[in-house]
């Protein structure tokens, strides 16, 4: 059955710093935080898709993280589902920060499955960063990864699970052949696909990317009702 909760929303492209921002809040409020990131799902990806540090997973009971393999075939309705899952066990006090890039996600919570959606677009916080600053974040992060070990990652996760599901293969960073400069070229490809789902698919409430902004979005327009 349905579960109805209120939560506090935060969308952006990647690299925008939306998790950091929601994690700092968070923290203020004693909230738990739910990651809506179709790439965090998956266990063992994790210098790749910029997952959280395991002690930030932990403070944060955070829900929506290393819930299948790159063997397993993953959908927004699974995501749902695992969503209700975490949520039933989230007491109603404790407040809730959903916060990603996954469109689709955002668009399960607040308006459901049917992909006819009659429903008008849903409206929600999204970042506003300029695209060059999500450029030069995407470079400076992707030389962090490279040097935390990503080739190391990517040949590991490549020997325990010689075939990849079709929606872990679109995880950038972890193709064969994937060099520093085609992960660059298709990060940027993401964060503009990004930015135009929430700018055509979401009736987006755009924010600037600092934790003063979103708070103050937060206390005029949240939280908002979601269904797991």
């Amino acid at each position: 059955m349905p579960t109805s909760r209120q939560a506090y929303l935060l969308a952006g492209p990647t690299a925008s710093g939306k998790s950091a921002i929601a994690a700092a809040l968070a923290r203020e409020m004693g909230a738990v935080i739910l990651s809506a990131d179709s790439m965090l799902v998956y266990r063992g990806m994790d210098i790749g898709t910029a997952k959280p540090p395991p002690e930030e997973i932990a403070e944060f009971r955070m829900g929506g993280v290393d819930l299948v393999t790159p063997a397993d075939e993953f959908s927004a309705g699974a995501w749902l589902r695992a969503a209700a899952e975490w949520v039933a066990g989230v007491p109603e006090d404790t407040p809730i920060v959903v916060v990603g890039g996954t469109g689709l996600y955002f668009s399960a919570l607040l308006r459901g499955l049917d992909r006819a959606w009659t429903k008008p677009p849903p409206e929600y916080p999204v970042l506003k960063i300029d695209r060059a600053v999500v450029r030069r974040r995407i470079a400076a992060r992707l030389d962090a990864m490279f040097a935390a070990g990503l080739e190391d990652e990517k040949r590991r996760l490549r020997e325990q699970y010689p075939v990849w599901s079709r929606t872990a293969a679109l995880a950038i960073g972890y193709r064969e052949g994937d060099g520093r400069e085609r992960i660059y070229v298709r990060t940027c490809q993401l964060a503009k696909r990004q930015d135009t789902w929430f700018r055509h698919q979401a009736s987006a409430i755009y924010v600037e990317p600092t934790i003063d902004a979103v708070r103050a979005c937060w206390r005029e327009h949240g939280p908002w009702n979601v269904t797991f």
